[in-house]
């Protein structure tokens, strides 16, 4: 279904991301570079990998990572975790910001091989790592969504179901008690649409509870 753009409807909600995890490898001089890639979609689940990580690689010197989240990009952090200041956590984002990507994490993990790269190696050891990482991951579009919670009676029930037909949205949560209740994810591009449809059926109330 074609739908109308207008002033309230954001001109771009894709963005690209990455379909999986991917590893990337770098070595110089004795210090290995293990870059890891994850498809993310909140800092907790962020929070997690990298305590994972830290888990997994325990006797690792270093595991310092970048992040971006979100349709606009604006989400976003790069840490160095003891490496000098701008000299990990930046080469990393700056990786992900050349691919203009977003949701998406990667963490790299360094094992130090006993001779000091100096600041320009470690950037360029963290920026490589990053890089293959990436390269070895495969780019997909990704469309920026709103999850809405939809409670209405059982006589607006078929409204409110050719609604998400008529606009290709499928129900998840679903409740069929006293009351019915859905959720359904809507791309920003047809929210507008959709909300003036669901308003019009008189007997929805509709609520918004997520916004990815």
């Amino acid at each position: 279904m074609n739908l109308p753009m207008d002033a309230t409807t954001p001109e771009k909600d894709t963005f690209k991301s990455i379909a999986g995890p991917s590893k990337g490898l770098f070595k110089d001089n004795g210090s290995r570079f293990i870059a890891h890639a994850y498809p993310v979609s909140s800092e907790d689940e962020i929070k997690s990998i990298v305590a994972s990580l830290k888990k997994e690689y325990h006797d690792a010197r270093h595991h310092c990572y970048a992040y971006r989240l979100g349709y606009r990009r604006d989400i976003f952090r790069a840490n160095d975790d003891g490496e000098p200041s701008s000299s990990a956590g930046r080469p990393i984002l700056g990786q992900i910001d050349s691919l203009e990507l977003s949701d998406i994490l990667i963490v790299v993990v360094r094992y130090f091989g006993g001779i000091k790269l100096g600041i320009p190696g470690l950037i360029r050891a963290y920026r490589t790592s990053a890089a293959d990482a990436l390269d070895h991951a495969e780019i997909i579009e990704k469309t920026a969504t709103e999850r809405y919670r939809l409670t209405f009676g059982y006589m607006d029930m078929n409204g409110v179901m050719k609604i998400l037909k008529d606009l290709g949205l499928s129900a998840c949560r679903q409740d069929f008690g006293m009351s019915c209740s859905l959720e359904t994810d809507v791309r920003l591009a047809a929210v507008p649409l959709f909300t003036e449809m669901i308003e019009k059926t008189g007997g929805c109330t509709l609520e918004l509870i997520d916004n990815t």
